[in-house]
């Protein structure tokens, strides 16, 4: 979870992070790597909270009912009448508050090997959950377990749970994605598509010279204007 902090800050001075994950530990080795990373002075940029958007919605904060609203009916409005609203900025958040209720939504949300924790089931809520904070023209960038990656070869027989659904020993779910399952998920939950591919790599251990054979699958969608 870290890591991809400083990746997506990389110093600009106009960002604001907030990442939330399920896990504490996870939290808390974050949390200790801003402190100790040359970001410091900037560790308010950095806001990190303990939650589970598999379950239930995101906080209120993040986006309340009044801004989801206010994102619909902008997205009518540029609809009905593009020419007009062309000149609105996304990153103008003060427009999408109400009495400061709330951070106005988000212009990017990531989704990096994160989806496939969630039950099958479930991930359809959890996208809607995505789109919902996003303003309208926000990215999703998705980057998950493709169909046959290393790591599904290896599960034995009796931990798959599902089709293409896997229980690991921790007793949490890995789903391995194929790129028309990612496309249906996204565009059911009313993302337009911009990139969509497999990702294959191979990285050889240094110290046992063993090939691993990685497959995953990267996207870019948006939020419609």
């Amino acid at each position: 979870m870290a890591a991809p902090l400083f990746q997506y800050y990389g110093g600009r001075d106009n960002i604001i992070i907030y990442a939330c994950d399920c896990s504490n530990e996870a939290l808390e080795r974050a949390n200790k790597m801003i402190e100790v990373s040359n970001v410091g002075s900037v560790a308010h940029r950095f806001h990190l909270f303990h939650y589970d958007f598999s379950t239930s919605g995101f906080p209120k904060w993040l986006a309340c009912d009044s801004c989801k609203g206010h994102f619909l009916q902008k997205q009518h409005d540029q609809f009905s009448d593009a020419e007009e609203n062309k000149d609105i900025s996304l990153n103008n958040s003060s427009s999408l508050r109400e009495s400061n209720c709330c951070t106005g939504g988000v212009d990017f949300v990531t989704l990096i090997f994160t989806l496939s924790a969630a039950p099958l089931h479930r991930m359809p809520a959890v996208i809607r959950e995505c789109f919902s904070v996003l303003k309208p023209g926000g990215l999703l960038l998705f980057r998950d377990y493709g169909l046959y990656d290393m790591t599904m070869l290896r599960f034995e027989p009796d931990k798959r749970v599902g089709f293409r659904e896997y229980m690991r020993s921790d007793g949490t779910c890995s789903y391995f994605f194929c790129t028309d399952t990612v496309r249906d998920l996204f565009t059911g939950s009313g993302f337009n598509e911009l990139e969509l591919e497999y990702c294959c790599v191979k990285s050889i251990n240094r110290r046992t010279g063993k090939s691993m054979h990685r497959v995953w699958v990267h996207g870019k969608f948006q939020k419609p204007f």
